[in-house]
């Protein structure tokens, strides 16, 4: 066992916290809900770090620039530069392609304030780097963090969001009235296209 993950544990040990589930696969998406606080970050790496992973997430490149990038690349950083062509997804769909092994984490909110949708791109990022979407949780009300299932994603994007949907129900950030609801502006798109 390593040092981080000795120390993540006994970090979470005398925080309060319990962790359940088993770690993910070597390659996916990981989800990271409920995101109300910025303390969120903090226990993230904890949680990540106790079940021996690396847990890494996507930054603005500008915030690389200096010894801030230095110290945001040694949490698991990965830059993002907008205005590359192709995307985010692409990019990541190419950081997939030449790791052995990712755990990417997404705070599909975007944000810790409540917002009417979820944004989409953990799901695009999945299906483009062909990898599983694994559920993790961070539930304040019962001090309980985990792994949830691990999910392929089936490309019925409605279908997909139910099982997440499912899975997130009963979480409780630290903030709840900053969890908005769990869907997607694709979903209305397309049920608005279908009726259409």
């Amino acid at each position: 066992m390593r040092l981080s993950e000795r120390l993540a544990r006994a970090f979470l040990r005398v925080t309060g916290w319990r962790c359940h589930g088993e770690a993910p696969s070597r390659r996916c998406v990981i989800i990271a809900a409920p995101h109300t606080s910025n303390w969120d970050l903090l226990w993230m790496l904890a949680f990540g770090w106790s079940f021996g992973l690396r847990p890494r997430f996507m930054m603005k490149h500008t915030v690389f620039v200096g010894p801030a990038g230095w110290l945001f690349r040694r949490l698991g950083g990965i830059a993002i530069d907008r205005r590359r062509t192709g995307g985010v997804v692409k990019q990541m769909g190419t950081e997939f392609a030449g790791a052995e092994q990712l755990h990417l984490v997404i705070p599909p909110e975007g944000t810790r304030g409540r917002r009417d949708y979820w944004k989409s791109g953990f799901y695009h990022i999945a299906r483009e780097a062909r990898v599983p979407v694994s559920l993790t949780f961070l539930d304040y009300g019962r001090r309980e963090a985990g792994f949830g299932p691990e999910i392929e994603l089936t490309g019925d994007m409605t279908s997909d969001m139910d099982r997440i949907r499912a899975f997130y129900a009963d979480k409780r950030g630290l903030r709840p009235e900053n969890f908005g609801p769990i869907r997607l502006l694709e979903e209305d798109e397309l049920t608005r296209a279908a009726q259409g």
